[in-house]
């Protein structure tokens, strides 16, 4: 798919930042204008941004009901209370209710947790899941990754004597439930410091309240933020603030002395030995974890990651690797079911913002990943939606800018539920609603979307030549890690570059290309891969110069001629 290349522009208030913070990088320009576009303006700051400590985590104190909570919390476990760790069925939930019950399990004995099934009791609290609570004699639940919308719920938990503590991050309605204490970074009242806080990264300052309060050194606690860390990647928060504190040490964690779950899911995947970097949680360990959820039970995923045993860690691991390939099968066959669909409805070329699809037979539990796949094809806001439980129950995605909460929301009076943010958000509705829904969905896109927001873009943070690739560039750039939302890794653009005369096509169907490339500002070649880019090789073999965007890999293959390598994200031919 052909995408728009926005070039970097700089306020002549940010040009004079960037010229200050260059000083400190004198062989190294590009980099002071990474960082002025990241709103980092002072060499402290930088410093600070590329060394992260855990001396930059705000105080949990800060975050609203905070001191209610391990208030609370304190009380139930002085008075022998029995507690509930409940938690989502994501990758989010499943970390956060791990690192809770785990954490609280070295203090107290009186501990269980809770993980609803998709298909029985589907997202978030039920009755069905209050009356087990109640059953088991629980009198106070600590709810991560949900219960920020289960007003009634909360109401008919308290009735039979349950206290809910909500460490939830997803957008708020205007009433809250009852709950003795809702954490919360997203409430309209609140002023933490940092509200872009996954699930598990709530879960992880309660905890370090919790210490706080009784006196309790942190490393316990400090040791589990590879959990932290897999669960910001993969719910996909921003990548900033105290979010990047705790995925940095996070990783480090993973790379040297991980949760032994999360170190069986290493060896499963085929991670072991290697460094593992923000990418590899996205798309190797945490849809594995997540494949626990949407295949059988979220619980499966839990009980890997609370693992004290090696050999029952590794048996789990083999079994959630099992989930997840038969996940990608359904995920591929429902794909190409919806293209099918949509293609019969003439809706692939279609001047329609937005896509909404039913299928009553489809998998539940693959619906979120097939609306991600349609985004990703038609750029266009999707929803998706099967039937489970006696409603038409989905998930949408969103394309970027485009706030995916609002368009839902807007046709709530239609819904039964619904909940998320921004670009991810969950819902269901009576099936007899679902042309309405649809009708109304569309109009508020089209009447909302931005022209450039349905079309895919490539933002181009510097311009490079060759000689600009320094080993000091290279290395700085390693600093910048770990990449995400807020800190995407930085792309570059070459102008006028040349074939040196070596390319070549390479892959099983000669669909890639292996470039080697020169241009006017150095002697070097240039090493560079271009996938799924054959169409562009005759221009490339032809010595005519050409355009190119791309991101600096370094190359870890042992027998590698060289350390860097471009990954081409487009090519464009030169007109000038």
């Amino acid at each position: 798919m052909t995408r728009k290349w926005n070039y970097p522009t700089m306020s002549s208030e940010e040009q004079r930042l960037g010229a200050e913070l260059a000083r400190r990088f004198a062989n190294c320009a590009p980099i002071a204008d990474l960082l002025v576009q990241r709103g980092i303006t002072t060499i402290a700051a930088a410093e600070q941004f590329f060394h992260p400590s855990l001396r930059d985590l705000h105080d949990p104190f800060l975050m609203q009901d905070m001191d209610k909570a391990v208030e609370r919390l304190n009380r139930a476990m002085g008075s022998k209370e029995k507690i509930m760790v409940y938690g989502d069925y994501d990758v989010d939930g499943t970390t956060a209710v791990a690192l809770v019950y785990r954490y609280l399990q070295n203090f107290y004995s009186e501990l269980d947790y809770y993980i609803p099934t998709r298909y029985d009791e589907g997202y978030g609290i039920s009755r069905k899941s209050i009356d087990y609570v109640a059953e088991q004699g629980v009198t106070l639940v600590i709810i991560l990754d949900c219960g920020i919308k289960a007003i009634d719920e909360i109401k008919y938990a308290a009735e039979r004597g349950i206290d809910f503590i909500i460490c939830d991050h997803h957008v708020p309605d205007d009433e809250l439930p009852p709950a003795v204490a809702i954490l919360n970074p997203k409430l309209e009242s609140s002023t933490y410091p940092c509200p872009h806080l996954s699930g598990c990264g709530v879960g992880y300052k309660f905890m370090q309240a919790f210490s706080i309060s009784n006196g309790i050194p942190t490393a316990e606690l400090e040791s589990m933020l590879d959990l932290v860390a897999v669960s910001i990647a993969a719910d996909i928060v921003p990548m900033i603030d105290e979010n990047r504190t705790m995925a940095y040490m996070g990783l480090k964690r993973l790379n040297t002395n991980p949760n032994l779950g999360l170190r069986a899911i290493i060896r499963t995947c085929g991670l072991g030995g290697k460094e593992i970097s923000i990418s590899d949680v996205v798309f190797k360990i945490g849809p594995r974890i997540n494949a626990s959820g949407r295949m059988q039970s979220g619980s499966e995923a839990v009980e890997l990651l609370v693992a004290r045993d090696t050999k029952e860690a590794a048996r789990k691991s083999l079994e959630i690797d099992q989930y997840n390939k038969d996940r990608k099968e359904l995920d591929k066959r429902i794909t190409e079911e919806a293209n099918t669909i949509l293609d019969s409805r003439g809706e692939t070329h279609s001047p329609k913002k937005s896509i909404v699809i039913y299928n009553k037979d489809w998998h539940k539990g693959i619906i979120g990943i097939v609306a991600s796949r349609l985004t990703e094809l038609y750029y266009k806001p999707s929803v998706v939606l099967t039937f489970s439980n006696g409603l038409a129950t989905g998930s949408s995605r969103s394309v970027q800018g485009f706030d995916i909460y609002k368009a839902v929301e807007s046709t709530r009076d239609l819904l039964e539920n619904f909940g998320g943010h921004a670009y991810a958000v969950g819902l269901s509705m009576k099936e007899e609603n679902i042309p309405e829904f649809t009708r109304r969905f569309e109009e508020y896109v089209a009447a909302n979307i931005l022209p450039e927001q349905l079309t895919p873009q490539i933002d181009i943070d510097a311009f490079l030549t060759f000689s600009d690739i320094t080993p000091e560039l290279v290395s700085t750039l390693r600093l910048f890690n770990p990449y995400g939302p807020g800190n995407r890794k930085p792309t570059f653009c070459t102008r006028r570059v040349k074939d040196f005369g070596t390319s070549k096509l390479v892959g099983r169907n000669l669909e890639h290309i292996k470039l080697e490339l020169v241009d006017d500002t150095s002697g070097r070649v240039v090493n560079g891969i271009a996938f799924n880019m054959a169409s562009y090789f005759d221009h490339i073999h032809s010595g005519k110069p050409f355009n190119i965007c791309y991101t600096i890999e370094e190359n870890q293959h042992q027998n590698a001629t060289s350390c860097v390598q471009l990954l081409v994200k487009q090519i464009r031919a030169d007109l000038e």
